[in-house]
């Protein structure tokens, strides 16, 4: 144990030195953005985790914004990297316009550890294709009539086994292994419910190393977290081989899945991913396909919670689409369409509380930006949660109004719960169904209480009540 606190304590100082070396090379360049980098190595990573905890993101940069009068950009110093801090929807435009040219796609070391090469580690050409072989199973024609129905039907047996006939639950808790089932299923074929639940534990704990530093030392969440990814890519690795070796077979069974569509497709020179490469990006896909939808179904149902007539318009518009249906006709891509009042309610939950706070980019080369030189090499943030609370954007910020969407919506650039540009979230339309079938198959069978009334949001790293909201349900004799 000494020998170990002696080898970080000499990492810090060594940290220090090349930081302070660093800092020097720096101070030549007077026209950098205003604002402090804050403590040596550390920065200012202890505030911005402590507005993150305390559920207000945006205080971390508002703060900054009215303390040096800087509405566009500021600098500061975040997990060892000096940083940029865009701000509004100019800022959005600008980085989301400049992608690949400017900037560039860029994560904490955390998560390129933990994910490894991946759609979201790669850039330029090799990002392109991957994004485009993933879309063709992952857009709107894969999502038309085959895996709505498929959501609709594993959303429907989760209900009838997991809320009927109980008169509390904890929502996120009970909607987060059922989204994880659902993404198994839709890029995996696996419905094996103890394999699932297995790889459903593991995934927990991966999930809490994805906002730490990357110190993999036992006991750290980044080490447990290291240790589950591994075991998990373990299980993928196995069940691609399996797949493998089945669509070899002459009467090979038909997978209409993800894992299919990877193993089989190639980019314009032949060239396919390796087994590893798959394994990678299906675990980024079981991220973003679960955990962010467990995070904004949460967040969707405490609104619904809260303003019981949002909640009644809501019901109308569903059970007009459930009149419309046989008996036991499951959901069609033509029904999701018509859920437009329900997507301007969630897009309204969106607003108020994304799921993540926002993203990062790196400078490619040194560039101007709103009068200030940002250097190459420098990490930029942009942030959702910020522009989606500024009065300039969405006047009368505070309140819940699904109605600021309709028509042509809010201002360009200023709503960006999905990023955008070529960076914009892969699934988007995917999760936009997730949500919706949900909520169609909840909220005509129930309503709810709120059991803790204002429950604290923390985001850690994702949005999510403290307590996992708990309700009451009291169902609908319809």
């Amino acid at each position: 144990m000494a020998a170990t606190l002696l080898a970080l304590f000499f990492l810090f100082i060594v940290l220090c030195f090349f930081l302070q070396i660093h800092r020097k090379k720096l101070a030549t360049n007077n026209n950098l953005p205003p604002e402090s980098f804050g403590w040596p190595f550390l920065g200012e990573t202890i505030e911005f985790l402590r507005t993150q905890r305390h559920g207000a993101p945006e205080k971390f940069v508002r703060d900054r914004m009215e303390r040096y009068d800087s509405p566009l950009v500021f600098k500061t110093s975040l997990l060892g990297h000096r940083m940029a801090v865009f701000c509004g929807p100019e800022g959005n435009k600008f980085l989301f316009g400049n992608e690949n040219k400017l900037v560039a796609s860029w994560w904490p070391e955390a998560i390129q550890m933990l994910f490894g090469k991946c759609l979201i580690t790669s850039r330029r050409d090799e990002a392109k294709w991957l994004r485009k072989m993933m879309l063709a199973h992952l857009g709107p024609d894969a999502l038309s009539n085959r895996l709505t129905g498929t959501m609709d039907i594993v959303t429907r047996l989760h209900i009838q086994n997991q809320w009927q006939g109980r008169s509390e639950v904890k929502v996120f808790n009970t909607v987060k292994p059922y989204l994880f089932e659902l993404a198994c299923r839709l890029f995996l074929s696996l419905d094996d419910p103890k394999h699932v639940a297995e790889l459903g534990s593991l995934f927990n704990t991966f999930l809490k190393g994805l906002g730490e530093l990357p110190i993999n030392i036992p006991g750290t969440r980044f080490y447990h977290a290291k240790r589950a990814a591994t075991a998990i890519k373990k299980h993928l690795i196995m069940i691609i081989k399996q797949r493998k070796l089945s669509l070899k077979q002459e009467n090979a069974p038909s997978f209409e899945d993800l894992l299919s569509h990877l193993l089989l497709s190639s980019d314009e020179n032949g060239r396919f991913l390796s087994e590893m490469e798959i394994a990678n990006n299906i675990l980024l896909l079981l991220f973003s396909g679960h955990d962010t939808t467990a995070v904004s179904i949460t967040l969707l149902m405490k609104s619904l919670g809260e303003h019981p007539d949002v909640y009644k318009n809501v019901l109308k518009e569903q059970l007009a689409i459930l009149e419309e249906k046989a008996s036991g006709e499951v959901l069609k891509w033509e029904d999701i369409q018509k859920m437009r009042y329900s997507w301007n309610v969630v897009c309204e939950v969106l607003r108020l509380n994304p799921p993540v706070t926002g993203a990062l980019r790196e400078a490619l080369v040194d560039f101007e930006y709103a009068g200030y030189t940002i250097p190459k090499g420098w990490k930029i943030i942009w942030s959702a949660v910020m522009t989606h609370k500024e009065e300039d954007n969405f006047p009368n910020v505070t309140k819940f109004d699904p109605s600021r969407f309709q028509g042509t919506g809010p201002t360009p650039f200023a709503y960006v719960p999905f990023g955008g540009g070529p960076r914009m979230c892969l699934g988007k339309e995917l999760a936009r169904v997730q949500i919706l079938v949900f909520l169609h198959n909840i909220v005509t069978k129930f309503k709810w209480d709120l059991l803790i009334p204002n429950e604290k949001i923390e985001y850690d790293p994702l949005a999510t009540p403290v307590q996992g909201l708990p309700i009451r349900l009291h169902p609908h004799d319809i």
